[in-house]
């Protein structure tokens, strides 16, 4: 019956950059059954973060850029011979597992696991040329933007109006008129922490290691490849992936 398979013989083009980006499904809910704090849990994303370590760990890509629910990992060798819909099922898959794993181990949710055994993702394979790399980065930081705008302007109104209420004041507001309201509360998004204003990012970087020579008995340095969870990003251009060896 393998004939019957609907697109199992679509793959990426060989000659693009692939983007596979991840969302959380139902994560509003589930941040509500939770009781994640708002607008932002820093537990929250040390879990989102952890768990995309072990992506990285599995599948080695070059970049994985997370924010909100959302993860976007840039890939180096691509799986699976391409296969889209085994990129797309297995990269789902993994990170619900990842991220499953993460929270069960955390003292905060426990007697939870009905609610967080519902945890899943979906997947999306986004082809893109060397330029369509850095602009698609930059538009995902832009959006982790308007989220942490957004976000603190209606978190900060629900202290005093209602969901409605807060909806009706918020209508569209221009980001200066959002602004003014948080300035308004005593709220300097400039003084945020990095991450909730534009992402986390996870890439590899040589680090110096010592270790024992086993011949000599001599300490020796070398140099590796770590993963690292960068919680300051910069704002992204093309010196940021150029220099991280990104792209």
């Amino acid at each position: 019956m393998k004939e019957c398979e609907i697109f199992s013989s679509l793959k990426v083009p060989c000659t693009s950059n692939i983007v596979v980006r991840l969302d959380g499904r139902n994560f509003s809910q589930l941040s509500r059954t939770l009781e994640f704090e708002k607008p932002y849990d820093l537990e929250f994303a040390e879990i989102l973060s952890e768990a995309s370590h072990y992506l990285f760990k599995e599948f080695n890509p070059r970049f994985i850029y997370l924010f909100s629910d959302e993860i976007s990992l840039l890939l180096g060798e691509v799986p699976f011979a391409g296969r889209v819909e085994k990129i797309d099922s297995v990269m789902a898959s993994f990170m619900s597992g990842a991220f499953t794993c993460e929270i069960m181990g955390r003292e905060r949710f426990s007697g939870l696991s009905g609610e967080i055994n519902s945890i899943s993702f979906d997947s999306r394979v986004i082809p893109l040329s060397r330029k369509g790399v850095i602009e698609y980065f930059k538009e995902r930081q832009m959006e982790a933007w308007r989220n942490c705008l957004n976000g603190y302007s209606y978190w900060t109104l629900r202290k005093e109006y209602s969901k409605e209420e807060t909806m009706t004041l918020l209508h569209k507001k221009k980001s200066s008129q959002l602004h003014e309201i948080l300035f308004q509360h005593g709220i300097n998004l400039a003084q945020m922490p990095a991450w909730q204003r534009r992402g986390i990012g996870l890439y590899k970087k040589k680090v110096e290691v010592e270790g024992l020579n086993p011949l000599t008995q001599e300490t020796v340095t070398s140099q590796r490849n770590k993963i690292i969870i960068d919680w300051n990003l910069p704002m992204f251009d093309e010196k940021f992936f150029n220099e991280k060896s990104i792209i």
